[in-house]
């Protein structure tokens, strides 16, 4: 287990590719000098700031590319809280699709990707309220604990700590936390358990790196006194591989696909700018490490490495990299007998891979399935071939975790394609694949990880590896791979997974909301999953005694591994309003199975799998609903349409170019999911047709839009403008300014209960200017801040009602707040229309 530990403290500090499930990286002859360099290179850069997307690409891709620094991001949170351009997964899920996000981009500008147990609970308007809810000295202790792994000279702050409340308080707290930590690193009285695997750690300077944004416009920037600032030449060319470091910037920035940060790469001259807010300038003000060693000096006994990795540099071969082979292992080996623990660490790794891509040694581990279960057998299909002159001896092979060796002592003969066929007996006790952060349970701020090693570790935590031994010039060299499982596609041709831990049987309740709106019983089905063949027992559907459910439990017998089936229980609520957790159970000989896999699959990233507990929310909700088909046009991806067929409505996605009239005349209401008019450019061209929907006696429900860019100036029949205004406190009280409409009364009599258990947020994106056709129906305000009156707005449009809404109706019903579901009914509901007043602008 140690040895696994080790292997896993490994790949934190060298985030090397080969640990993310994809084709293996094949590096051309330039990559490779590029990489040779970097070994000569002993200087670290750590960037910090608060969310996925918060890191400036340009700046990581310029030292890790142009000063061949080892550069990291340190991202406080994993995005948890945002909202998701490509799919319905949020919170928790939407984290584990935003870090491999991260992932990527960091593969595409050659930085290491960082996380603290921060959990991103969504907008924070000021650092005070955010460091109480993440748990302040608990992040901090993570921030020290990554720069005392990590070991950076210089860190650069994304954001200003110096200016709270002029920027979402998870960007001035990251800042705080980075400010405040630089002294607190190097003093070992300050987190003392850490240093049972770290040393404390001083670094030399600590930077902010402004920008436009900062100032308010680039006018302002430009105009700015910048004389006392460090300033990079960022917009370099890389002749090499024919990019610029825009352009590499670009396409990393370009992985964050979940938020629409699609970038254009650019070209020509351009410049960073870093203000200095702790530690000695560099008097060479433009160089980041005047002063600092970063050759192989800094390294006891390290000097004759860095000559001779010179010596390389200078002989390199661009149409024979093998032939830097054999001092390329005469220095790893005078690696090996150094001292300094953590130089060795990283640069034994980066000279393995150099070496592995200079003879083009191909070393794969491949399951002959994707997932297998804690005890089982698994084949392995390995495939080991040198692909170059250089004569080198495959001496045996390190299975993981059962660390079994067999010997090889096979000659690898250039270009001779060898193949060993392998089992690994995985324990009883290895543990199920998934995100580490999500196995414990959280606080609404903070993600439980209890072993201190795996803070900060970007990826999930796989156990299951091979370690080809291989001799090279009289050199026996370890090298590394995690079991993967590969198929081809027919039309995309070689993909890759990796082998996937799995319980012996999951569960999933198809709905997570299951709404019962009067006493009678509903068949709620359950599917049941074979993690492996021949699984057999029986489904229980878990419940209070209030609840009814028949029959107790149902049996199963499943033949074959990943064969599932669908099972019906029949529940019964009782007869006063009531929620409760219903939760799926299988028992397999004596063992209780109470997990839903979740299968998180999408090109830009690697597939995920996550394990969470197999529950549903059951609601006995006092909700009477009005009207029954409804028109849905998707916009980001959001879960409404689920709901709202749970509240009992027939519901139609309709995709924009179906938006005619005739589409739409059988429809009673249609609404617009979160972020439709800045996503669906289609809609830009439908607004008449919708309109006249409006006009015509039906209902129209526009969800929120983020201020800025919409496809269409008229989202709306009567001006209205969207603002910044949001609602973070979900709990903020709420005041009714038309107590009397009927969407506050008809079908349900709606109270200020509610609005309680609200989750996350109240609303967001508010409009703050609108015709007085609109009728304000709410008021509410976080701590401290003036009423937002827009959260929700309806205004009569010939005979039927227009509704625009902030309100977070996205995030709240797929939790089951009660409150959420009967609003909604009401204004679906809206059937009275009065005449729409003379129309002069409200602000």
């Amino acid at each position: 287990m140690r040895k696994i530990q080790l292997l896993i403290l490994l790949l934190f500090f060298t985030g090397i590719s080969i640990s993310f499930a994809q084709q293996p990286q094949k590096p051309s002859s330039v990559e490779i000098y590029n990489q040779i360099k970097k070994l000569n290179f002993l200087g670290s850069v750590l960037y910090i700031a608060a969310h996925p997307d918060d890191e400036n690409t340009r700046l990581i891709s310029y030292m890790a590319n142009e000063m061949n620094a080892r550069t990291g991001y340190l991202s406080l949170t994993r995005g948890d809280g945002g909202q998701n351009l490509i799919g319905p997964q949020l919170r928790e899920l939407l984290g584990v699709i935003r870090t491999q996000e991260l992932i990527e981009a960091r593969k595409i500008d050659g930085g290491e990707q960082f996380f603290s147990r921060a959990n991103d609970f969504g907008f924070s308007k000021n650092p005070d309220e955010t460091l109480q809810i993440w748990d302040k000295d608990k992040v901090l202790a993570d921030v020290v604990w990554t720069i005392r792994k990590f070991q950076p000279d210089v860190i650069i702050n994304r954001f200003d700590h110096r200016s709270p409340g002029t920027t979402h308080g998870h960007h001035t707290s990251s800042a705080m936390l980075s400010v405040e930590s630089f002294k607190l690193t190097n003093d070992p009285k300050i987190y003392p358990e850490q240093l049972k695997y770290v040393a404390p750690w001083q670094v030399k300077r600590l930077f902010f790196n402004p920008s436009w944004w900062f100032y308010g416009s680039q006018e302002k920037f430009d105009a700015a006194n910048k004389s006392k600032f460090t300033k990079l030449e960022t917009g370099v060319y890389y002749t090499g591989i024919g990019k610029s470091n825009q352009e590499i910037a670009a396409l990393s920035r370009s992985r964050h696909q979940s938020q629409g940060f699609g970038s254009t790469g650019v070209r020509g001259n351009e410049t960073e700018y870093l203000e200095l807010i702790n530690g000695e300038n560099p008097k060479d003000r433009d160089d980041l490490f005047d002063g600092i060693d970063t050759s192989w000096n800094r390294v006891k006994n390290g000097k004759p490495v860095g000559e001779l990795i010179s010596k390389i540099i200078a002989n390199y071969n661009f149409s024979n990299p093998s032939a830097s082979i054999p001092d390329l292992v005469k220095a790893y080996s005078m690696i090996q007998t150094l001292d300094d623990s953590h130089w060795k660490t990283l640069k034994s790794t980066a000279i393995k891979n150099i070496i592995a891509s200079c003879s083009g040694l191909y070393l794969e581990a491949v399951a002959s399935e994707q997932e297998a279960t804690p005890g089982s057998t698994v084949k392995l299909n390995l495939e080991v071939i040198n692909r170059c002159a250089v004569e080198m001896q495959l001496t045996s092979v390190t299975t993981l975790p059962d660390n079994k060796t067999t010997v090889q002592n096979a000659t690898l003969q250039n270009n001779n394609d060898q193949k060993i066929n392998l089992q690994i007996q995985l324990p009883n006790t290895i543990e199920y694949t998934q995100p580490y952060w999500l196995k414990e349970k959280a606080s609404v701020g903070m993600y439980t990880v209890s072993n201190q090693e795996n803070i900060g570790i970007p990826d999930i935590i796989r156990e299951v590896k091979v370690v080809f031994n291989v001799k090279i010039n009289g050199v026996e060299i370890p090298f590394e791979r995690i079991v993967v499982y590969k198929y081809n596609d027919g039309v995309k041709g070689e993909m890759y997974n990796f082998l996937d831990i799995v319980p012996e049987v999951t569960t999933s309740i198809l709905e997570k909301v299951l709404l019962f709106g009067s006493t009678k019983s509903k068949m709620i089905p359950v599917k049941v999953r074979a993690g492996k063949d021949d699984i057999k027992g029986n489904l229980q559907l878990e419940l209070p005694k209030s609840w009814a459910v028949s029959p107790k439990e149902i049996p199963f017998n499943l033949a074959k591994k990943g064969n599932e089936q669908t099972f019906y229980f029949e529940v019964t609520p009782p007869t006063l309003p009531e929620e409760a957790v219903a939760k799926s159970v299988a028992i397999v000989d004596n063992k209780r199975f109470d997990k839903d896999q979740i299968i998180i699959d999408f090109n830009h990233i690697t597939k995920q799998m996550v394990l969470k507990s197999a529950e549903s929310k059951c609601i006995r909700i006092d909700l009477k609903t009005s009207g029954d088909a409804i028109a849905y046009i998707m916009g980001a991806g959001d879960e409404v349409p689920e709901s709202l067929a749970q509240m009992g409505y027939k519901v139609t996605i309709v995709k924009p170019e179906e938006i005619t009239p005739e589409k739409l005349d059988s429809f009673s209401t249609v609404i617009t999911g979160i972020r439709a008019y800045n996503t669906v450019n289609a809609l830009a061209n439908k607004q008449k047709i919708l309109f006249d929907f409006v006009k015509g006696g039906k209902n129209m429900i526009v969800q929120y839009n983020t201020f800025g860019k919409t496809v269409t100036d008229q989202i709306a029949p009567y001006p209205l403008k969207i603002s910044n205004d949001r609602v973070t406190e979900e709990n903020a009280k709420v005041t009714f300014l038309a107590p009397n409409h009927p969407v506050l009364n008809t079908p349900n009599k709606i109270t200020t209960k509610d609005f309680e258990g609200w989750t996350q947020e109240q609303g967001l994106y508010y409009p703050n200017e609108y015709d007085a056709a609109f009728t304000p129906i709410i008021s509410s305000h976080d701590k401290g801040e003036s009423a937002k009156d827009g959260a929700l707005l309806v205004a009569p449009y010939g005979k039927g009602y227009y509704i625009y809404t902030g309100l977070s109706f996205f995030r709240e019903l797929p939790e089951g707040v009660a409150g959420a579901y009967r609003l909604l009914s009401n204004i679906i509901s809206l059937k009275q229309p009065i005449e729409a007043p003379k129309q002069e602008l409200k602000k």
